[in-house]
């Protein structure tokens, strides 16, 4: 079992598979960092899952290559690969802005009709 904050060494990845056939309970949510090892294994990917060059093939050929780790966040996560995951991460990204975050929620309450 990973612990938030923790990482280990992964041993393959798989692009999207099914649940009853998935080999662990873990996934990737897009954030990577990466040696620049991975560009030349991306240059040779062939095309994968829905015609698309695909990381995740590359990221299991630079496995063989070197250590790749995974990093088990601390937080919340949304499904970015749909539209409503996609705005309610952004939502929560404005809300939490340091910056423009106040800003942002008031024209997201105004926007709404809530009133204060």
């Amino acid at each position: 079992e990973l612990a938030p904050g923790e990482s280990v060494p992964m041993v393959g990845v798989v692009e999207k598979p099914k649940a009853d056939v998935a080999p662990s309970n873990l996934a990737i949510v897009g954030r990577y960092v990466l040696s620049a090892d991975i560009w030349p294994l991306l240059a040779k990917t062939p095309p994968g899952a829905g015609d698309e060059i695909q990381l995740t093939d590359a990221i299991d050929m630079l496995i063989e290559k070197e250590t790749v780790e995974a990093y088990h966040m601390k937080g919340k996560s949304h499904d970015c690969g749909n539209k409503l995951g996609y705005m309610q991460a952004f939502v929560e990204y404005g809300i939490r802005h340091n910056t423009l975050g106040t800003e942002f929620k008031a024209w997201l309450e105004e926007e709404m009709g809530i009133k204060k």
